[in-house]
């Protein structure tokens, strides 16, 4: 189905009703010339957390820091992957293939098992959905992701309903150099980002946003470890990606520009009542309400905004619009300069809703 047919309105035709919206997006508030996929923004510290932000479940809640490991220990790297909420759900979110991935480390030396995981510090849906406060014009952001240490490796977490398994092998000097990056990369990645945008669900297709969670960390340390010269072993691999779909993604500002004194007072108000169905529920009556108000926004109509490096985005979604890929990554080699070049990833497992 194109990007522009159906029921719904198009790109070319969402801009006949919305030029002030294209207007501002080529003015301030965008960041220049535009490059597909867009790339993910790096901080110079991580902020405090504002105290509004509060989570359900404790972050990281005995992490620690990273110790500093004798250079002639030797470490066994371990894959881990377990159903997203496990303690809580069990297996049911494995069953759709929503996975939520970790690193394992055990020294030879000590005995002793570490684990290291990024996840979101205040849930995946206030990282993903913005908090609408009555007297604040702009929508509220609680998201903020990090990574996590703390010693020990939880086996039946981990076994009972995912993956605990060896898939390299790393001298102390190595471990101490990755907690070097892990600072770097802790600190100036910030947040969470939960959707991959692409073109089309061809493997090929155009990639307007990549994802930032945890999967990514985890790939992104194992090309760290592969590029020091770890030795990865030969076993399939696959992630959890939740992908839209959609034409060519607009800018459309940042909060200033939207939402400031000399905003878009339309725009706003259509950004404000499109995350506000995306509230968090207080009856089942409310839920099928707004779920119906969803499918009308996002399917018929095909509006998704989209916030990301700090600017707000219009996506023209088409079909299939989202689906859950439980994709093939290989692990790195030595000689790898990427850690997913397109042509290694491989779609299995896919659910669309």
């Amino acid at each position: 189905m194109a990007a522009d047919g159906g029921g719904g309105l198009g790109p070319r035709l969402w801009l006949r009703f919305w030029p002030g919206a294209l207007l501002l997006g080529l003015a301030a508030g965008c960041s220049g010339p535009r490059r597909w996929p867009v790339p993910y923004r790096r901080f110079d510290y991580r902020p405090p957390a504002d105290p509004y932000c509060q989570a359900r479940y404790i972050f990281c809640p005995t992490g620690s820091s990273i110790p500093v490991m004798s250079d002639k220990d030797v470490f066994k790297v371990y894959r881990l992957q377990a159903p997203v909420w496990e303690f809580k759900y069990g297996d049911l979110l494995g069953h759709l293939r929503i996975m939520h991935d970790a690193v394992g480390f055990k020294s030879s030396l000590t005995g002793k098992n570490y684990t290291m995981e990024w996840y979101e510090m205040f849930q995946l849906g206030n990282c993903t959905f913005p908090h609408l406060r009555p007297d604040v014009p702009e929508p509220f952001w609680c998201n903020q992701g990090a990574a996590c240490f703390y010693e020990g490796i939880d086996d039946a977490h981990w076994k009972e309903n995912g993956t605990l398994v060896q898939v390299a092998t790393i001298t102390g000097a190595m471990f101490n150099e990755m907690a070097k990056w892990v600072e770097y990369d802790n600190r100036t990645g910030i947040y969470y980002e939960t959707w991959m945008v692409k073109e089309s669900p061809e493997e090929c297709s155009r990639v307007w946003f990549e994802a930032y969670e945890c999967s990514k960390f985890v790939l992104r340390m194992y090309q760290k470890l592969a590029d020091m010269g770890a030795v990865f072993k030969k076993i399939q691999t696959n992630y959890t990606t939740l992908t839209l779909f959609s034409g060519e993604p607009i800018c459309l500002g940042n909060e200033t520009s939207i939402f400031g004194p000399r905003g878009n007072k339309t725009l706003a108000t259509a950004i404000r009542d499109f995350y506000s169905l995306f509230k968090p529920y207080h009856s089942v009556k409310e839920f099928f309400t707004n779920f119906w108000k969803i499918l009308t926004k996002v399917i018929l109509k095909r509006h998704f905004y989209l916030f990301y490096n700090l600017e707000y985005w219009f996506l023209p979604v088409k079909y299939p619009f989202v689906r859950i890929t439980y994709e093939e990554i290989p692990l790195p080699s030595t000689k790898a300069g990427r850690w997913n070049p397109p042509s290694q990833r491989t779609s299995a497992n896919e659910i669309v809703l």
